[in-house]
């Protein structure tokens, strides 16, 4: 058997945290095993998907690196299908069409309400044995509902859960088809729209789907799939039902609760590897490997050691997986991220050689490429460093030093070892310590107190940039 994993987001809004984590964990199953990952777009929700959306899901998953095999395939471009689905369930008595109302179903409710029953669709258009249908109102739209089992219970071994047993008696019988909603696409009109259950089952049965990650907020539409799979005689995929990410306030991180989306991590400086690695963590492990490259994962991911427990974003520890991914990161690679983001401040500045070793230098300091352009802005736009640091760092003793350091700088050749030398002069001509000298260069060169190494720091600006910046004494 051929292993076929898949992601079906829905364009309504970013790629969510969590659906990232089930893309990861979904693809890297397919690679594992040597099978394919399929993208899918569930896009029924008429009134609330977007192209905007689309495409943002579709540039995050590029971004993350998780390639698909096949697709992005979308669900209103299949209506036909579904509308041939249903038809094939109801000449098999596996399904039917109702005619209850929108009002009808709201006083059914109120009525099982006022008895203390669980509201449930009661089955008037049920069609069973010796039972008399009334006739169908010809100023109603049906739906259409799936049959569901009266009795009995839908086992699974859930990849992550174990074991797993929900009685039929639980859920009622389902709509699969219903009218196209206003604004949708003029074939919707006449065919109808699927529900999200029906549609995957018909999608995921299509598409051969083998493993279903997804989040444990399907566990409880689990068993109406199961029954429509086992209705239409089609294969059952395994199913693996992920816990939920937890956000800080420990409720559930979500697109209503705070969360952003995946590629507004990219903006603020993340790299994909680093939010792989820390996605994958959230909800897997292998040992106690804290830091692995996608093709270790790839390796590892078999699907056990999967988390029941639900996993707790931390930002922190997001940030320091991302800071230890900076520090091996290929320098000319940074130049050109960092570049980007200096171009979002209109700060226009060549990924070349002046870059790469800025980066080189700076990058062991900062946990994002967002920090990295910190660093590296001072070197093209103005600093102003703060009073306080003025008035602890620069004063009146020190800026004979200071005017000496400069000329001595307008002379040399413009390098690290000559920059090293000129100020070892200028330190014993006025018996200072670099102490003393190197804080009050910083503040002026950079706009602050502390850097690496200075004349390492100087060495990336140019020359006329550190002159002016000391002609302030």
């Amino acid at each position: 058997m051929t292993i076929r994993t898949r992601i079906a987001p829905s364009p309504t809004g970013f790629l969510h945290l969590g659906t990232a984590r089930t893309a990861l964990y979904s693809w890297a199953y397919a690679r594992h095993h040597g099978g394919q990952f399929v993208m899918r777009i569930e896009d029924t929700d008429v009134a609330r998907s977007t192209q905007d959306a689309v495409e943002q899901i579709l540039e995050a998953m590029r971004w993350l690196g998780l390639d698909y095999d096949e697709g992005p395939f979308f669900q209103m471009q299949r209506l036909e299908r579904y509308h041939a689905v249903a038809e094939q369930l109801i000449a098999s008595g596996h399904a039917y069409r109702c005619w209850c109302t929108p009002e009808e179903l709201d006083a059914m409710r109120e009525a099982q309400r006022a008895r203390g029953q669980k509201t449930h669709y009661d089955g008037r258009w049920r069609p069973e044995p010796g039972k008399t249908l009334p006739p169908a109102p010809a100023d109603v739209q049906p739906v259409v509902r799936f049959r569901n089992p009266p009795d009995g219970f839908v086992n699974w071994d859930d990849l992550v859960k174990g074991p797993i047993s929900i009685g039929n008696a639980e859920i009622d019988d389902l709509i699969i088809l219903r009218p196209a909603p206003e604004g949708a696409p003029a074939g919707a009109s006449a065919l109808g729209v699927p529900t999200y259950n029906f549609a995957v089952v018909v999608d995921d049965w299509d598409m051969g789907i083998t493993h279903v990650f997804r989040g444990d907020e399907h566990v409880n539409n689990t068993p109406w799939q199961i029954n429509i799979f086992r209705a239409l005689g089609a294969p059952l995929p395994e199913f693996g039902h992920c816990p939920v990410i937890l956000g800080d306030d420990g409720q559930k991180l979500s697109k209503r609760r705070g969360a952003v989306s995946v590629t507004a991590y990219r903006d603020a400086g993340y790299l994909p590897e680093a939010m792989l690695n820390y996605l994958a963590r959230l909800g897997w492990s292998h040992g106690d490997e804290e830091l692995f490259t996608r093709e270790q994962m790839v390796a590892w991911f078999d699907g056990s050691h999967l988390a029941r427990s639900p996993a707790q974003w931390d930002p922190a520890k997001l940030a320091w997986v991302n800071a230890q991914y900076l520090k091996k990161a290929d320098d000319a690679r940074l130049a050109e991220l960092t570049a980007a983001q200096l171009a979002s401040r209109n700060v226009v500045v060549e990924p070349t050689s002046s870059l790469v070793p800025a980066c080189a230098l700076y990058k062991d300091r900062c946990t994002t490429v967002v920090e990295l352009a910190d660093w590296i802005e001072t070197m093209f736009v103005d600093v102003a460093p703060k009073q306080d640091d003025l008035e602890a760092h620069v004063g009146e003793t020190l800026r004979p030093a200071l005017r000496s350091l400069r000329e001595r700088l307008t002379e040399i050749d413009w390098d690290k070892a000559s920059i090293a030398a000129a100020m070892k002069q200028v330190l014993a001509e006025h018996q200072l310590k670099m102490p003393q000298l190197a804080p009050a260069v910083r503040v002026l060169v950079c706009g602050r107190r502390d850097t690496p190494s200075i004349d390492a720091v100087l060495s990336l600006f140019s020359r006329e940039v550190v002159l002016l910046r000391l002609r302030a004494v």
